[in-house]
C-alpha cells in the first residue's frame, strides 16, 4: 500500500532539468536494475566508479537551493523512525556528503557509503564515517541498519532488505522528481523490493521522496 502525503514545501522556479536523452538512458537501467532486468557487472561498477572519480572535485558546484527540499521534508514527516541506538543510519551513494549533517541531525549515527574514493575524500568535513563500497555488495551483516537513505541512487532491492534490521526503513529520495535520471516511485520500488512493504510518498520541492517499510 502506498500513501500519498499532501505537498507542503512549493517548486522552486529554474528547476534544472537534465538531457531528456541522458535522462532516458539512465532511467530505463536504473528501472531494469531494480527489476532484476539488468545485471550489475564488475565492468558496469568500475564504469561508474571511474566516472564519479573524475566528477567529485566540481560536484558541488552543481547543486542549488530547492535539492535538499524532499530530505528535509522526508526528515520531517516520513517517521516514525527506528532508534538507532543500536544500528545506525546508512546513507547509500553519499557522494561529497552534502546531505549527511542533515540526516546526522535527525539519526545521530550516519555510515556514508559511496562507490567513489573521491567522492569520499570530498566529504571529509561533513561525514565522520565513510566507506567506500558497491551497493550491490554492501559490507554489513545481515540485520544491522536501522534506517537506508537513497539519494538519487540505483536501488539494490535485495542488498537494502538484507541489511535492515527488524522494523527498519529505507528512505527513498529523488531530488529532481520525475525528472530526475535515477526516478523510480515509491510503488515501483516496493514492488523490487523482496517481500511486502507498505509506502508513504510525497512531493517536496524539485523532488520526492518515499519511506518504506516491511509488513511481513
Amino acid at each position: 500500500m502506498t500513501l500519498t502525503l499532501p505537498r507542503l514545501l512549493p517548486s522552486p522556479p529554474d528547476k534544472p532539468i537534465p538531457p531528456p536523452d541522458t535522462t532516458d538512458l539512465l532511467r530505463t537501467f536504473a528501472r531494469d536494475l531494480a527489476t532484476g532486468h539488468q545485471t550489475w557487472t564488475r565492468e558496469t561498477a568500475q564504469f561508474f566508479r571511474d566516472l564519479f572519480d573524475q566528477l567529485a572535485a566540481t560536484w558541488d558546484t552543481g547543486q542549488a537551493t530547492g535539492r535538499d527540499d524532499p530530505v528535509r521534508d522526508a526528515l520531517a514527516r516520513g517517521g516514525p523512525f527506528p532508534d538507532q541506538s543500536a544500528a545506525p543510519c546508512l546513507e547509500l551513494g553519499s557522494g561529497t556528503g552534502a546531505y549527511t549533517p542533515l540526516l546526522t541531525d535527525a539519526f545521530g549515527r550516519v555510515v556514508s557509503l559511496d562507490i567513489s574514493a573521491n567522492m569520499l575524500r570530498q566529504a571529509a568535513g561533513r561525514s565522520p564515517s565513510r566507506i567506500q563500497a558497491d551497493a550491490a555488495a554492501l559490507p554489513f551483516p545481515t540485520g544491522s541498519i536501522a534506517v537506508v537513505v537513497a539519494i538519487d541512487m540505483l536501488l539494490f532491492p535485495a542488498e537494502i532488505s538484507r541489511v535492515l534490521a527488524p522494523g527498519g526503513v529505507l528512505l527513498w529520495i529523488n531530488q529532481l522528481g520525475t525528472d530526475g535520471p535515477l526516478y523510480l516511485p515509491a510503488a515501483d520500488v516496493a514492488d523490487a523490493l523482496p517481500g511486502q512493504w507498505d509506502a508513504v510518498e510525497a512531493e517536496a520541492g524539485w523532488g520526492t521522496w518515499a519511506t518504506l517499510r516491511p509488513t511481513g
